[in-house]
């Protein structure tokens, strides 16, 4: 008789003491075979010093590091939020650029 598999249920447990981290860019990607990570960064603007241009700083906020699986989970969730951006006219998806085929000689 072949053994069923059970999928575990699993409960979602809220902790409200978890801070918020606010990050406004991404400063790196990567991928080693078992684990993604993204390092998440926020941008600090230096007091302006006419006639110089404004500079700034950019700090690392975060460094998330997810399993294969949770990375495939994040890519689904983001486009099913990129859909519902699309949709409400928030993001427009720009079309790929015509390529010309390759001429032969």
């Amino acid at each position: 008789m072949p053994t069923q598999q059970l999928t575990p249920q699993i409960r979602y447990i809220d902790r409200p003491e978890v801070s918020e981290t606010f990050a406004d860019s991404l400063r790196a990607i990567s991928y080693d075979g078992q684990t993604m990570r993204i390092e998440f960064c926020a941008m600090r603007m230096d007091d302006l010093t006419p006639p110089n241009p404004p500079a700034g700083r950019q700090y690392p906020v975060c460094r998330l590091v997810l399993t294969p699986n949770a990375g495939i989970d994040l890519f689904n969730k983001l486009q099913q939020i990129m859909a519902a951006l699309e949709q409400s006219g928030a993001v427009k998806k720009t079309p790929p650029p015509l390529s010309t085929p390759p001429t032969v000689q």
